[in-house]
């Protein structure tokens, strides 16, 4: 197995599970589990921490009826009820083409071009 570091992947089905392993896999989980807590003790002080704090509830129509959340939605169903309030963007990245990939473009277009204006050519002339 190919790692990246000694923790990469404490615990696996492909490879060996050692103590160690196991050991650093639990402190992850805990320090996860406190982290939760006290994002919960921060932003939704009305809930009964030790009651969302078991570990039993993972899915989001559970949450909402705990109060972790205050409605279930799609992220475009979010976006769209902003539409009136708030201005937004659609942002599209595009990667910077290399000058070879340019001309092969142009190049590519300019091949169409004339293949088309050629083929036009030879359906209007009459035989």
């Amino acid at each position: 197995m190919i790692t990246s570091g000694e923790f990469k992947r404490t615990l696996t089905i492909f490879g060996e599970n050692t103590d160690k392993g196991r050991d650093k896999f639990q402190q992850e989980v805990e320090s996860t589990h406190g982290l939760f807590k006290e994002f919960v003790q921060t932003h939704r002080q009305d809930i009964e921490l030790e009651q969302v704090a078991t570990g039993e509830y993972w899915f989001a129509t559970e949450a909402l009826k705990l109060g972790l959340v205050d409605e279930l939605n799609t992220s475009d169903d979010y976006i769209l009820s902003l539409l009136e309030s708030h201005q937004i963007y659609t942002v599209k990245y595009t990667s910077k083409k290399s000058l070879p990939e340019k001309l092969g473009l142009g190049i590519s277009k300019a091949v169409a071009s004339a293949t088309n204006s050629l083929w036009t050519k030879l359906q209007d002339a009459k035989w």
